[in-house]
């Protein structure tokens, strides 16, 4: 049986469309064009919802300043608002990865609201005549204005997603470093045993990691804050209105309720995405440092036996399909996996900003695609790192207090109160005998057992000034 079909044409010719498509010719010609990724624009829905609010703005600005009648803004705004509701999004079928500057996502947008309008209307779909993609939807802009600033305004609602994620994580790190305040621990430099220092102090440093990469994302958020709207071709505003971009613009701050701003030189801005590249690298940087925080995931809980095993990470699954009872760090291996992946896109972003040629980068959809990439798997990454791992982190308390009691690394902590000498006999003589120090000490006679063991607390063997306090009121006087 035929599908039902209704007949569309552009300056190619005539092609038939699907009768309940609200997309046309144009996006037809698109999908045929790039069968690329397989992956349509309605994988990018905060895309979707910003051209509702991009062509609504320009829909207020035109019918103010006398382009567009009461009645078709009136139309076309009920449809925009449709796609910001979430409704429609399944028709934005163009492939993400697209030549053409992302004309085609534009012209998706624009039939797909025409079509929308003209139902809300009550007349039939492809009644161009009344309502049309480029003379109504499409008036005083060009793809070049409407596409970057639809993508600046959805990666603007992403990124704040993306920081909500980045402060949950950092909760639950905060959480655990609380909760691990008072368990002692060798440090490690260069996988060799170090200094003392607390698990809380571990897990702190995540903490403030994350939020100054929350910090520097911000500060790329406000630079795509800035938008070309109203450029149209080039960034000269031919076929625009005079007023036009300001209005607009401050139409779609209102609706959208993003702070957008008209760039200074919308010429410039027309074919500059240092923003992006911006962005990307600030991606990158995030995705880096978790990437490293998982590292150390791996590496501290690593055993159970044969290991580091200062820590326990929930068991999520088996981990094994031979050996039975074995449990492996998924978790942090897939948020590993996801920040190789942005930096990946970020030599993406890299290449097709520099690619940008005169007064436009035609490659902005490669671009979009790979920063919403990032940003939404980073966001996933966070969450599911703090709820599936972090919240079950269990410190392995006793084999951590064996460690910190044997360790000769404690004698460093000793420098300031019985000499660098005497430190390094206690540790000569510990390496030697296989003795724990605070037995050694007390056979060399440099201190007795009970007064090393009381500066063997946290608070003292972290804290330098109330080490030597510490031992003072031990009645062991400090070297000189």
């Amino acid at each position: 049986m035929n599908q039902p079909h209704r007949t569309e044409h552009d300056f190619l010719g005539e092609k038939q469309i699907p009768a309940d498509a609200y997309w046309g010719v144009h996006t037809a010609r698109a999908v045929e064009n790039f069968p690329i990724s397989g992956t349509p624009v309605s994988a990018m829905p905060q895309l979707v919802i910003a051209f509702g609010h991009v062509k609504k703005a320009a829909a207020r600005a035109n019918c103010e300043l006398g382009v567009l009648d009461g009645k078709l803004l009136d139309a076309i705004g009920k449809a925009c608002d449709q796609l910001v509701a979430g409704r429609h999004h399944e028709q934005f079928v163009v492939d993400v990865i697209q030549g053409g500057a992302g004309t085609s996502t534009n012209m998706n947008a624009n039939e797909v609201i025409a079509n929308v309008a003209l139902e809300t209307m009550g007349l039939a779909k492809g009644r161009y005549d009344v309502l049309h993609p480029n003379d109504h939807v499409n008036a005083s802009q060009s793809t070049n204005d409407v596409y970057p600033t639809a993508v600046r305004l959805a990666l603007w609602q992403a990124i704040d997603e993306l920081l909500g994620a980045m402060a949950y994580l950092r909760a639950g790190f905060e959480a655990k470093s609380a909760e691990f305040a008072d368990v002692l621990k060798i440090g490690r430099t260069q996988l060799q045993d170090a200094v003392p220092m607390t698990l809380g102090q571990e897990f702190s440093t995540y903490a403030v990691m994350l939020e100054e990469d929350e910090a520097r994302l911000r500060e790329a958020r406000a630079l795509i804050q800035e938008v070309n709207l109203g450029a149209t071709a080039i960034g000269t505003g031919i076929n625009a209105p005079a007023g036009y971009a300001d209005l607009a613009i401050r139409f779609l701050a209102e609706g959208s309720g993003v702070p957008v701003v008209k760039a200074v030189n919308l010429v410039e801005a027309t074919q500059d995405t240092g923003a992006f590249v911006q962005l990307s690298g600030v991606l990158k940087r995030v995705a880096t440092k978790l990437s490293k925080t998982c590292n150390d995931l791996r590496l501290l809980s690593s055993g159970p036996q044969a290991g580091f095993a200062d820590i326990k990470l929930p068991p999520r699954q088996a981990g094994s399909s031979i050996m039975p009872g074995k449990v492996n760090p998924v978790i942090p291996e897939v948020v590993n996996q996801v920040a190789f992946e942005v930096i990946g896109n970020d030599v993406t972003v890299t290449m097709a900003s520099e690619a940008g040629q005169l007064q436009l980068n035609a490659f902005e959809p490669i671009m979009g695609w790979s920063l919403f990439k990032s940003i939404s798997h980073l966001a996933r990454a966070c969450r599911t790192l703090r709820d599936n791992c972090v919240d079950g982190i269990e410190a392995n308390r006793d084999v951590l207090a064996k460690r910190v009691r044997e360790s000769i690394t404690l004698v460093t902590a000793l420098n300031p109160i019985i000499g660098y000498e005497k430190a390094a006999l206690i540790a000569k003589t510990a390496m030697a005998s296989g003795k724990p120090i605070d037995e050694v000490a007390e056979e060399l006679g440099i201190m007795k057992r009970q007064e090393l063991l009381a500066l063997l607390v946290p608070e003292k063997l972290t804290q330098p000034l109330r080490l030597e306090q510490g031992a003072r009121k031990a009645g062991t006087k400090p070297a000189s």
